[in-house]
């Protein structure tokens, strides 16, 4: 018999054996990223966050899990119910606390729904989100989410779960054998304003560096932290991630983590926070105390690009939205939610309105394409 558990904290999980359910090496779903999210203070109920992680059991063996929050808003998710949140509570009802299977802050793709691959993945797939409805009745809950799905996980959500859509932009490295190689690659505009930009950086006399996360040593970290975090507040957001987060991701994942960063001497200006697995670069934090032209561009998508390329990685997800990312080499890439909100007619509404943003954002998507920086070969 396989029984359905809900966990406080992902602590209660053994790591080898949550680890073992994912389908690849991707960082944000080891247990080490979302155990130092717990333990280091950016998962609080004041933050909007309670650890809720489901896991299957047959017996004493874990067989299947899913990263599970319970939120009290809706920051940190880069899916957007905010609208549905306000029409919910116009109409009377509570809309908070949901149900949110996804990783913190990390608008990031990847598998939701941990099943290992055995025979049994498809139906354990099927209860993993049936334990979810379950618990959205079960407590009175609004609402369930699962953002940001691969799509080995989307046929287990049925049509009781609505389908929504969005647009990323990825990089996606052709066998290119140096950067020089990718800019060949565009067209002769694109090529020449990323010339332009590098440039500027290099005659400003920072040095540009990337450091893998052994390397880095606790006053460095203190440096990284403090650039993301007023970069945060400057624009008026809120730094969720504390320094113990970067100092224990650093120390737990080592090298998986790469930081960018524009120094002078000791002193670090500007920094730009990466993970990888082994085919994929993920840019994650940006922050800096000079307004140097150029530089955020260097930092947060042209060092990327070269790392990507001199280690053989297959793409570089540098984070969420961004069209000025289409004419820096990234091209449009589809992103997919399923929302289960409980009360029906609430539901056949929402649907309504999904139904005409699929429509304009195929239509975005489209014109996306039509833009290529690439050219025409």
């Amino acid at each position: 018999m396989i029984e359905a558990r809900f966990h406080e904290s992902i602590a209660d999980l053994p790591a080898a054996a949550w680890d073992a359910l994912l389908p690849d090496d991707n960082p944000f779903l080891s247990h080490a990223f979302l155990s130092a999210l717990e333990t280091t203070g950016c998962i609080r109920d004041d933050f909007g966050w309670r650890a809720h992680h489901l896991a299957l059991h047959e017996g004493d063996k874990l067989v299947a899990a899913a990263p599970l929050y319970i939120k009290g808003n809706s920051h940190g998710e880069f899916v957007f119910d905010w609208s549905w949140a306000g029409a919910w509570e116009r109409a009377g009802g509570d809309y908070y606390p949901k149900l949110l299977n996804a990783v913190p802050y990390s608008p990031v793709t990847g598998a939701r729904l941990l099943v290992g691959n055995t025979a049994e993945s498809d139906l354990r797939r099927q209860a993993l989100v049936a334990a979810m409805r379950a618990q959205v009745d079960r407590y009175g809950l609004s609402s369930a989410h699962a953002n940001f799905l691969t799509d080995d996980d989307l046929p287990a959500f049925d049509e009781h779960w609505l389908a929504r859509s969005d647009v990323q932009f990825h990089w996606p490295n052709r066998g290119y054998s140096d950067f020089g190689d990718f800019l060949a690659a565009l067209n002769h505009k694109k090529r020449k304003n990323i010339r332009h930009e590098r440039g500027q950086v290099m005659r400003s006399g920072m040095r540009i560096e990337m450091r893998g996360g052994e390397s880095i040593d606790a006053e460095q970290w203190h440096q990284i932290h403090a650039l993301y975090e007023s970069t945060f507040d400057a624009k008026g957001n809120h730094a969720a991630l504390t320094e113990a987060f970067f100092v224990d991701l650093g120390q737990r994942l080592g090298d998986r983590v790469q930081v960018a960063i524009a120094r002078s001497g000791s002193t670090i200006f500007a920094m730009a926070m990466f993970l990888r697995s082994n085919h994929t670069l993920y840019g994650r934090y940006w922050g800096a105390t000079v307004d140097l032209p150029g530089l955020h561009f260097e930092l947060c998508y042209y060092q990327g690009i070269a790392y990507a390329i001199e280690h053989g990685l297959q793409r570089f997800e540098p984070g969420a939205q961004g069209e000025h990312k289409l004419a820096r080499g990234f091209l449009p890439v589809r992103t997919h939610s399923r929302h289960y909100l409980a009360d029906e007619g609430f539901r056949d509404a929402v649907r309504q309105a999904l139904k005409r943003e699929a429509l304009h954002m195929d239509g975005y998507a489209q014109d996306l394409m039509e833009h290529s920086p690439y050219a025409q070969r």
